[in-house]
C-alpha cells in the first residue's frame, strides 16, 4: 500500500487537509492575524480536534508578546517534564533561552511534602523567585496555574512576561484557565476542560517556528 514517508511532506500534507476541512466546515471562520492561525493549526494537528477554532483565548497581542520575550532569551518554565520535552530545545537554545522544569527538584518535592501542597504548586514558588524574564508553559497541572496567580495577585516574584496555560482536566482545570484569561496577564488560555503538555508544546513550537521563518 502506497504511503507518504518523508516528514516534511507528511506535515505539510496534514495542514493542507485541516485549511481545507476548516474552509468546508467552517467557512465563516477567520483567523484575526498570522500568529494566531499558525497556533491554532498546529493544536489542530497536534490532536486532530478542531474545537481549537473556538476554544483558545489569546489576550492583547499575546503572540507577539509571547515572541518578542522568546526573542529576547527569557526562561521558559514548563509544569511537567513531558511539556519540556515536546518543545523545539535547539530552537530555544538558538535564541538564547534557557528552559526549566522543577518537578523533579529534591527540595522541590520536600516542600511539597512539608506544606502539603503539590509538587507543581512547588515549583512554582521555586521559578517565580528565580531571576530574569520568564515565559510559563502550564499543560498539566491547574494547581501550578492557580499558584502562579496566586503569586502575582500577592505581587510575589516578577511578572511573568506572558503564560500558556492549557492544563487538561477535571478538577480545576477549566476554572484555572478562565482565572488567567481574566487576570490582565498576556496570556493564551484552552477556555474548558480541553488541553494537554502536547498541546502546550505546539503553541511553543508554533511560535518559535514562526520566529525561525520570520
Amino acid at each position: 500500500m502506497p504511503y507518504i514517508k518523508q516528514p516534511q511532506q507528511i506535515e505539510q500534507t496534514s495542514f493542507d487537509i485541516i485549511r481545507d476541512i476548516i474552509a468546508r466546515e467552517r467557512p465563516e471562520f477567520h483567523f484575526s492575524d498570522p500568529w494566531q492561525e499558525k497556533i491554532i493549526l498546529r493544536a489542530i494537528h497536534t490532536s486532530a480536534d478542531f474545537d481549537w477554532l473556538d476554544i483558545l483565548h489569546f489576550s492583547a497581542d499575546a503572540p507577539a508578546g509571547i515572541a518578542s520575550a522568546l526573542a529576547a532569551g527569557c526562561t521558559l518554565y514548563t509544569d511537567t517534564t513531558m511539556a519540556l520535552s515536546g518543545i523545539n530545545k535547539h530552537e530555544l537554545t538558538r535564541l538564547g533561552c534557557r528552559f526549566h522544569c522543577f518537578i523533579g527538584d529534591e527540595l522541590v518535592a520536600a516542600q511539597a511534602r512539608r506544606q502539603g501542597i503539590t509538587r507543581s504548586m512547588a515549583a512554582v514558588d521555586r521559578a517565580v523567585g528565580e531571576p530574569g524574564k520568564s515565559l510559563f508553559v502550564f499543560g498539566n497541572a491547574p494547581t501550578a496555574l492557580f499558584r502562579l496567580l496566586e503569586h502575582q495577585a500577592a505581587g510575589t516574584g516578577a511578572r511573568p512576561e506572558a503564560v500558556i496555560g492549557v492544563p487538561v482536566g477535571f478538577v480545576g482545570a477549566a476554572e484555572s484557565k478562565q482565572a488567567l484569561a481574566e487576570s490582565g496577564l498576556t496570556c493564551i488560555a484552552a477556555l474548558g476542560r480541553k488541553g494537554g503538555s502536547n498541546i502546550a508544546a505546539a503553541i511553543v513550537n508554533a511560535i518559535l517556528y514562526q520566529l525561525r521563518e520570520a
